[in-house]
């Protein structure tokens, strides 16, 4: 255990338990992370390649894909590497300053990918409520400027869960059953009042959250709304399979987000702490690992640039 500042009752290193009543299992339950985490950096580090390589794909919807892909694999890579030393090597030790550092890049990153998910619907909606317009509204610079005021925005909610977690007193030992440093979970260590970083807490997920989620709502009503109102069947067909693949990648983000999110501060001791804590891996390790898949399989010229990529033009074309 590590020794304690009297002074301010600040611990100097955490131990992270990795997964609670699954320590046996830590071996075996660390295979399919690893896979996941590999595949999810070779996925986003190819798309990257392949939208920064091909002159087809610059354009609005993939600037933002890639943006989103840089923001996954940020993300993964800040506590995969960590939680499989904590599986393989037994190193639970992490610095408290290091733990605070790993907690604010955890929530300003999964806040980034909220916000570009945003992004992409704006684009949907631009693209097919305004086809001919396109072009002249997700200009380059507006690109730029949107990308940056989401990094931005969750910089600036995100950065005072490090203050407002540092200035509590912890004496409650130093244990955090988790593979990495979440907010509410270091929090709950404290033998102090954290009533404030809860209360912070959900007015942020107000904020980043429900917000994204309801520019995405309305974006996705002005576009059935428009697509219904096509003559054409093949049309409103080719409007809609241009959103599958958008659809999906919120369909696995906002689903474990929220079910982590709810149960870490409702769920009480109604579902079994290691669910919580694997569904917690999943949510950062998941949309990362199966937005490439997605976007590789349903959208056609990101297909056939890969195609084009490992076996020349030639394939591509025929």
């Amino acid at each position: 255990m590590s020794e304690l500042n009297s002074s301010s009752l600040t611990p100097k290193f955490l131990l992270l338990n990795g997964i609670p009543g699954l320590e046996a299992a830590h071996i075996w339950i660390s295979l399919p992370f690893c896979f996941m985490y590999v595949t999810a950096v070779v996925g986003n580090c190819g798309l990257i390649y392949l939208i920064s390589h091909e002159e087809a794909l610059h354009r609005p919807m993939y600037y933002f894909l890639a943006l989103l892909s840089f923001t996954d694999v940020t993300l993964c890579t800040t506590t995969v590497p960590n939680m499989l030393c904590i599986f393989w090597f037994n190193l639970k030790e992490i610095d408290f300053n290091a733990c605070l550092a790993q907690m604010f890049f955890v929530h300003m990153l999964t806040g980034m990918e909220s916000g570009v998910l945003m992004l992409m619907a704006l684009d949907r909606y631009v693209a097919i409520c305004y086809p001919l317009r396109y072009s002249t509204i997700l200009t380059n610079p507006v690109i730029a400027k949107a990308g940056l005021a989401t990094l931005l925005r969750s910089v600036a909610l995100i950065m005072p869960f490090t203050f407002l977690t540092k200035r509590l007193p912890y004496c409650r030992g130093n244990f955090i059953p988790h593979t990495y440093c979440d907010h509410m979970s270091v929090a709950k260590m404290s033998c102090g009042n954290f009533k404030v970083n809860a209360i912070y807490g959900l007015m942020v997920a107000l904020l980043i959250g429900v917000f994204d989620i309801c520019c995405i709502s309305v974006s996705y009503t002005m576009i059935l709304r428009a697509v219904v109102s096509l003559s054409s069947a093949d049309a409103r067909h080719k409007a809609l399979s241009t959103c599958t693949a958008h659809i999906c990648a919120i369909v696995i983000t906002y689903v474990p987000a929220f079910f982590t999110f709810f149960t870490h501060r409702f769920g009480g001791n109604s579902i079994p702490h290691h669910i919580h804590i694997i569904v917690a891996n999943l949510y950062l390790l998941l949309p990362p690992t199966m937005n490439p898949i997605i976007y590789g399989v349903k959208t056609k010229q990101i297909r056939e640039g890969m195609i084009k990529i490992l076996f020349g033009d030639k394939v591509a074309i025929s």
